[in-house]
């Protein structure tokens, strides 16, 4: 069982389920690059890493000074989802530890600044959407996005969770702001992203392997 302090934990999906990251970082410094402003993949996932379609668009079009040509994110998703259904895999070690929350009966849930289609994709390839029971929330059903809070305040009110007893397990400054923001608390995965980040943004811990987790969270 989960230690007494908490009753719920709430997921972000890419970097902490499932490992997309490098993933669309790749495709996203191809793209722009087609578009004359070549980047390295390190400095797309700074400046992308975290955030919602929507607010990456934003920042491409200042990146390249002009807006996006019509099509363009259409054949951004086209292409993210081909390359995701071919290469995704689930972050080691979290389907154990999925399975053993599940056996123990403490409710989780997703909350993602992705939407729910790509979700949809990614943890059904990985086989991960068996543990949640639908509970996959994502930016396509909030009005504002991470670091905005509430993606995080609508899985946990439809998982029945208090804010104030749900960890939140995070991998990126904008996501932790979003899990304080709600009133949750943060532990942050840096497996990928530095941990200085995450505990600047609120995270009360960090862990470098997902093995790691169930000791945080008091699992028996």
């Amino acid at each position: 069982m989960l230690s007494n302090a908490y009753d719920g934990v709430v997921f972000d999906c890419d970097g902490v389920l499932v490992d997309s990251e490098p993933i669309t970082n790749r495709l996203l410094a191809a793209m722009i690059g087609e578009l004359g402003a070549p980047i390295s993949v390190e400095t797309a996932h700074r400046m992308f890493v975290g955030r919602s379609l929507a607010d990456d668009l934003v920042e491409i079009e200042k990146l390249i000074g002009r807006p996006l040509p019509p099509g363009w994110q259409a054949e951004y998703l086209e292409r993210r989802n081909a390359a995701l259904s071919c290469e995704i895999v689930a972050v080691a070690g979290v389907d154990a530890v999925l399975a053993r929350l599940v056996h123990g009966r403490v409710p989780i849930a997703v909350a993602s600044g992705a939407e729910r289609a790509k979700m949809a994709l990614t943890l059904g390839a990985t086989r991960l959407d068996r543990h949640f029971g639908g509970r996959v929330f994502g930016a396509d059903q909030v009005d504002h996005p991470k670091p905005a809070p509430d993606v995080y305040l609508l899985a946990m009110r439809e998982t029945g969770l208090d804010p104030s007893r749900t960890i939140v397990v995070e991998d990126t400054p904008t996501g932790t702001r979003a899990g304080v923001a709600a009133g949750a608390t943060v532990l942050g995965f840096c497996e990928r992203n530095d941990p200085r980040g995450l505990l600047e943004a609120g995270a009360v811990a960090v862990f470098a392997r997902m093995s790691e987790l169930p000791r945080l969270l008091g699992v028996h």
